[in-house]
């Protein structure tokens, strides 16, 4: 089974990323703090990383150090649209990819569908 690392403390998004995760197939680890994500991603060697950047824990910094513990592991990071700056950290940081939450939502099962087909 594929493995995801996702970043994320609101519970609906949480409850929703793992729902659609067993429908999908994929197995999804949460976390709310930077150093289970860390541990996650060193332990786990995900095909994903997920990261909200409306997350209360520091999640540039997590982006930052997923970059540094697994370079070449796609990094999807979600906000609202409106976050044109955060956007900008973001990527500075090391995301991969970013998109509006309403984005991240629709298009959440096709998400993590491709990291199920790179594992």
């Amino acid at each position: 089974m594929a493995q995801i690392v996702a970043f994320v403390d609101d519970l609906f998004f949480q409850a929703k990323i793992l729902e659609t995760a067993k429908h999908v197939g994929v197995e999804v680890r949460t976390c709310t703090t930077v150093s289970a994500f860390l541990a996650d991603i060193s332990k786990h060697s995900p095909a994903l990383v997920v990261v909200d950047l409306n997350a209360k824990n520091k999640p540039l910094d997590a982006i930052a150090q997923a970059r540094e513990a697994a370079p070449t592991t796609p990094v999807i990071c979600f906000l609202s649209h409106v976050q044109v700056e955060l956007a900008a950290q973001a990527r500075v940081a090391g995301c991969s990819e970013i998109m509006p939450r309403s984005k991240f939502t629709q298009e959440l099962a096709t998400i993590l569908g491709r990291a199920k087909s790179h594992s």
